[in-house]
C-alpha cells in the first residue's frame, strides 16, 4: 500500500517542498524562515560546530516551530530537519545520536552511511527518516534499513550529484518502493515541484534556489554569482572532495584555479567537513545545480516561497485547462 505523506505535515505546508541542507550556507535563520512559511527547512548538523552550538541550534528550532503553532494553530508551519552523516568514520556520530534522542525532531535526514542506528531511534519517538540515495543500489540498502522516504539526488543537483535522470530515477525507485519519494536534481521553480510531483514524487528538494536567501549563510559575492550564472558556469568534479560535484565555475577561477587543469581529490574522508582547512575550500569554492538560470534576484525566504507558490499555482491551472481541453477533445 502506499505511503505517502503524514497528513498533519500536509497540513502544515504551504508547498510540498523541502529546503534542502547545505553545507556552510543553511544555519537556523534559513532554516526557521522556511519552516515559518510552509517548507520543511533543514540544515547539516556539521555546519553546527562544536557540539553545543548543534545543540543550541536544535532547542532554537524546536521552540520556534512550537510556539508558532501555538500561537498561529490554523497556519503553515512545516518541520524543521536535521541531516547527519551516518558513516562509521565521522567522529561525532554518536553525539549527535545524543542530540537526536534528547530533542526529537520530526524528521532527520541521513547521508553518506547506513541509516539503521538512527532509524531505530527515531521511530522509537513516532519521527521520520528520509535517506539521500544516489543510484538504484543503494536505494534498496535504504528502503531495506527501514527509512520512511527516499531522496533520490538526480544528475543536475548541486553539490554532490547523481547520475540517473529525474523522471528516470523515479521510475526506476518506484518499481520496489512504495514510501515517500523526495527528488533532488534542478528544481528551482514552482513548476519543477509540479513536474516532480507528476513524476511521482511526494516532494521537492530544493537546494540553490534557497543560497539566495537573505537569511542563508552565504556570502554575498555567492548569492551575486548565482543570480548572474547558467547552467554554462557549472562544472561537475571531484576535486574538492572525491566525489563528483556540480561547482561554479567563476569561483574556481576567482580561487585562483584553473576549472581545465583539477585533479581528482586523492581520498573521500567522511569526517572531513569537521575540518577547517576543507571547510574553507567549500567556502571558497561554490557549488550550485542545473537550475541556477532560474534565479533572477535576492529575496528573503518568505518572498521566495512566494514565488514559488505563485508559480506552482499557475502551471496547475495550465496543466487542468489543457487536461480539460484534451479530454474535450476525445468526447467529440
Amino acid at each position: 500500500m502506499r505511503k505517502g505523506i503524514p497528513e498533519t505535515w500536509q497540513d502544515s505546508m504551504a508547498l510540498p517542498a523541502i529546503a534542502a541542507p547545505m553545507f556552510l550556507v543553511s544555519g537556523p535563520e534559513l532554516v526557521k524562515a522556511c519552516c515559518l512559511n510552509g517548507v520543511i527547512g533543514s540544515f547539516p548538523a556539521p555546519n553546527a560546530r562544536p557540539i553545543e552550538v548543534l545543540d543550541s541550534w536544535m532547542t532554537e528550532l524546536s521552540k520556534a516551530v512550537t510556539e508558532a503553532r501555538a500561537t498561529n494553530p490554523e497556519g503553515k508551519i512545516a518541520p524543521w530537519a536535521m541531516n547527519m552523516v551516518t558513516h562509521s568514520s565521522y567522529s561525532r556520530l554518536e553525539e549527535e545520536l545524543e542530540l537526536i534522542r534528547k530533542h526529537q525532531p520530526e524528521l532527520v535526514i541521513t547521508s553518506l552511511g547506513s541509516p539503521k542506528k538512527v532509524v531505530e531511534i527515531v521511530h522509537g519517538y513516532g519521527g521520520l527518516v528520509f535517506s539521500d540515495v544516489s543510484d538504484v543500489k543503494f536505494a534498496k540498502k535504504a528502503a531495506e534499513s527501514g527509512v520512511d522516504g527516499l531522496i533520490l539526488v538526480a544528475s543536475g543537483a548541486g553539490g554532490h550529484a547523481g547520475e540517473i535522470n529525474s523522471f528516470a530515477f523515479v521510475d526506476m525507485v518506484r518499481e520496489f518502493w512504495e514510501g515517500i519519494i523526495i527528488l533532488a536534481g534542478s528544481i528551482s521553480t514552482g513548476k519543477g515541484i509540479l513536474a516532480a510531483q507528476a513524476a511521482g514524487a511526494d516532494l521537492a528538494y530544493m537546494g540553490t534556489r534557497f543560497i539566495v536567501a537573505t537569511e542563508s549563510r552565504a556570502s554575498e559575492d555567492y548569492r551575486e554569482m548565482l543570480v548572474e550564472a547558467s547552467q554554462e558556469d557549472l562544472i561537475l568534479t571531484d576535486a574538492f572532495s572525491g566525489v563528483r560535484a556540480n561547482m561554479l565555475k567563476p569561483s574556481i577561477v576567482k580561487a585562483g584555479l584553473d576549472p581545465e587543469q583539477l585533479k581528482k581529490k586523492d581520498k573521500v574522508n567522511f569526517d572531513s567537513m569537521q575540518k577547517e582547512t576543507d571547510a574553507k575550500a567549500w567556502r571558497d569554492i561554490w557549488s550550485a545545480g542545473h537550475g541556477v538560470g532560474a534565479i533572477r534576484q535576492i529575496q528573503s525566504a518568505a518572498d521566495i516561497i512566494d514565488q514559488l507558490g505563485q508559480e506552482y499555482n499557475d502551471a496547475l491551472e495550465s496543466v487542468n485547462k489543457r487536461a480539460e481541453k484534451l479530454r474535450g477533445a476525445n468526447v467529440k
